[in-house]
């Protein structure tokens, strides 16, 4: 029962290695799992306390901070349900969110965030501020406590059918989707992660992306609790190119997790301003969007470890393959690895599993993966159908077993009948020595039905212009996936966690194609 439940492994780590280091903000406070656990016990209780009943969906909206872990475990350790939302919301945004999950509580810090207030009051969903003491040994709610049994929580067992993650895929495509993901799907995807990057009580990371995100949160944070290692919060709450390395040092880093515009940026800092020493690594891994194999050379070249791409997404709680350590088999450039914890086949529309070779959806089951969206039978009826959960992403295995994915299906360019993956063509973009970043995209065209144009963002001190990106995509694509325009731009759209959204690309270049001015989009 331990291992089917996420609050049983971390428990059973807690106990494991009490006085080893667990949770850290850099240079601010070093917490023991001893320390950490009786933390989150205290604020548990004082849930439970309060009114926080089995079920009850508890949105949080935190920075990077010790406070949102300490809280987002004590929701789940109550058996309520935890909903982590982007502080950056819009006022509109969280009431779509918080009405959409159903939530009964706001947890902020004791700062507050405003958009999220307006949008509980207007909601009527009570909301509460949870501090650590200046001691780091107390925790304070600000919830009436109601209930006279002190024991009431240690009434309460965790169960491998409790939801305890409530999380919205991106709605890149359509209306946000909720994805209710239980204990065990948690338990199970943690396992998987520290199964095959071996974590242990040795290893240490600096967390780089947002709590409120898949990624970072199971990844980066639960898996190395479950592992017993040890995490580091960067001081400002968020990612910082200009401290990461002093803080990977500081803290005897082992590895880090980052989506590819992270990695670029910590590639890009190098390139311009190198450490006189980099810490060395066991691994550095990529996921959430796809990594060009010329910047996974020049990762490994620059910082001397294997980078390791994954594929994951929020309905399978994170992980789903990866490419494996270099003990254990070799780390194959443009692919996203071999599955991890669950079965993977590549179906046809008929339902029917491809040969080698041969690209179809990429299909999933396993106890990690979520059982349905929530009160969306339209969408659980085109994504559970043979038997498998349907991802939506076109893939194919190679003769080893290793899956290479050819986009998003949504977002394959249909030039004429000839199917082009725009991710082939990112890739040819970002092996030119002088481009940073790139993104390519289709855009309605009246003779071919889709035409394919890209934009791209030059390497400081770069003059390259479109006849050259034409040229260099020339030598390396068939005719008919040369982009036919380049815009040449000072940034491009990107998520809360750093992923290029292809379709904002797509869509604000259309807007602009019959102007002579090149757009451009904001920090």
């Amino acid at each position: 029962m331990e291992n089917q439940t996420l609050t049983g492994l971390l428990t059973s780590a807690a106990r494991e290695f009490a006085s080893r280091r667990a949770l850290s903000v850099s240079g601010k406070l070093d917490l023991t799992y001893a320390s950490l656990q009786e933390l989150i016990e205290s604020a548990a209780t004082q849930l439970v306390a309060a009114g926080v009943s089995v079920g009850d969906v508890v949105a949080l909206v935190f920075p990077n901070t010790v406070e949102f872990v300490i809280m987002f475990l004590a929701v789940i350790r109550a058996r309520a349900t935890a909903a982590p939302l982007n502080p950056a919301y819009t006022s509109e945004e969280f009431e779509f969110y918080l009405a959409d999950s159903e939530s009964k509580f706001l947890l902020t810090s004791k700062e507050g965030n405003d958009p999220a207030q307006a949008a509980a009051s207007k909601l009527k969903i009570s909301h509460a501020t949870a501090a650590l003491s200046e001691a780091d040994t107390e925790f304070a709610l600000s919830l009436t406590q109601s209930d006279s049994d002190p024991n009431s929580l240690t009434k309460l067992t965790n169960h491998p059918i409790d939801v305890s993650l409530f999380l919205h895929t991106s709605g890149t495509t359509s209306r946000p989707k909720g994805v209710p993901l239980t204990q065990l799907n948690l338990a199970s995807s943690v396992l998987n992660i520290r199964s095959v990057y071996k974590l242990t009580e040795s290893d240490s990371t600096v967390l780089v992306l947002p709590l409120f995100h898949v990624h970072g949160l199971i990844a980066g944070l639960l898996s190395s609790l479950g592992a017993g290692a040890a995490v580091v919060l960067p001081a400002s709450g968020r990612f910082s190119a200009s401290t990461f390395w002093s803080d990977m040092h500081k803290y005897k880093a082992t590895w880090y997790t980052a989506v590819p515009t992270i990695h670029q940026i910590i590639l890009d800092r190098h390139l311009g301003n190198p450490e006189s020493e980099y810490p060395k690594l066991r691994f550095i891994r990529s996921c959430s969007a796809s990594l060009a194999p010329a910047i996974l050379g020049r990762l490994e070249e620059a910082f001397g470890a294997p980078v390791l791409e994954a594929y994951a997404m929020t309905e399978a709680a994170h992980l789903m393959a990866s490419n494996p350590l270099p003990e254990d088999g070799p780390h194959m450039p443009g692919s996203v690895g071999i599955p991890v914890g669950q079965e993977m086949t590549v179906l046809d529309e008929n339902g029917v599993t491809q040969e080698v070779e041969i690209s179809g959806e990429v299909c999933i089951r396993g106890p990690n993966v979520a059982m349905g969206y929530k009160n969306n039978p339209e969408a659980n009826k085109t994504a559970f159908r043979f038997g498998w959960f349907h991802t939506g992403d076109l893939g194919y295995f190679d003769s080893n077993g290793y899956l290479h994915l050819v986009g998003r299906i949504k977002e394959l360019i249909n030039r004429g009948g000839e199917k082009i993956s725009p991710i082939e063509v990112d890739a040819v973009l970002l092996s030119h020595p002088e481009i940073a970043q790139g993104v390519a995209f289709g855009v309605p065209d009246d003779k071919y039905g889709e035409e394919i144009n890209c934009a791209i963002i030059r390497r400081e001190g770069s003059e390259i212009d479109e006849a050259e990106v034409l040229r260099f995509c020339k030598k390396t694509l068939a005719g008919f996936k040369v982009p036919k325009k380049v815009f040449i731009i000072d940034s491009l759209p990107k998520t809360a966690t750093g992923k290029i959204q292809r379709r904002s690309v797509a869509e604000h270049f259309l807007a602009q194609i019959s102007t002579a001015k090149v757009p451009k989009f904001g920090a």
